[in-house]
């Protein structure tokens, strides 16, 4: 991923990012065109610290024919923005796109019966728990023959993530009055994700917003007052 040294997020900040995140999109190439699949998934860590992302595929699912190749790719994406030239304060600018994306990639294997089992229920436990107080759904809910039949229509797989890259796009590069005027005009949109950039550039550059709040309490304080 083509990543400027602004932008460039750590390894430990993008793997947070994705665990966050748990969706993205798996790509493989088949030797003459990529194969591309949107799943869930969640990581966990080997006993060296190795990151594995851990999901699993319909068992027809052509991205299976390619496990125990070439590195596969996780593309997991975040909310993202579009910026119009003219909400900037300084001149010249173009239009642009913020966002955020972390790429996870290395070869993946194939998960025993047992191990499948395991990555159902680790899965769903990490789901269910964004739904508290929801009484969280577990696999023991379904009856056993209902279940095995589930199953064997799906094949479970680890990634070993061997390498890790991440790009929060968010105008780190711009000045204080052009990067807090962005964020201002994006917070004011409808959209759910220029609303959340919006917030991830408070976030990130708080002291940006400084001004702001010094001018929003002239606007509100009588002449003289204290």
């Amino acid at each position: 991923m083509y990543t400027p040294p602004h932008f460039k997020q750590d390894r430990a900040a993008s793997l947070k990012f994705a665990e966050a995140r748990g969706f993205g999109t798996m790509c493989a190439f088949d030797g003459q065109k990529p194969v591309a699949s949107p799943l869930p998934f969640y990581l966990t860590y080997a006993a060296d610290g190795t990151p594995q992302a851990a999901f699993h595929l319909a068992r027809h699912n052509p991205l299976l024919k390619l496990a125990g190749g070439a590195s596969w790719l996780l593309a997991v994406n975040g909310p993202d923005a579009y910026v119009s030239p003219d909400w900037y304060v300084s001149p010249d600018q173009v239009p642009t796109w913020l966002y955020q994306a972390v790429h996870l990639s290395g070869p993946v294997r194939l998960l025993s019966d047992a191990e499948l089992a395991v990555q159902i229920d680790t899965l769903s436990d990490k789901f269910e728990s964004w739904l508290l107080p929801k009484q969280p759904w577990t696999s023991a809910k379904m009856t056993a023959g209902r279940l095995e039949a589930m199953k064997k229509g799906i094949v479970g797989l680890v990634m070993n993530v061997e390498e890790v890259e991440g790009s929060f796009k968010l105008n780190q590069h711009k000045s204080d009055a052009d990067y807090s005027a962005i964020a201002d005009l994006l917070g004011s949109q409808t959209d759910p994700d220029s609303r959340a950039i919006a917030g991830l550039m408070r976030e990130a550059r708080p002291l940006a917003f400084a001004t702001d709040t010094v001018q929003a309490q002239r606007a509100v304080t009588p002449e003289g007052g204290v």
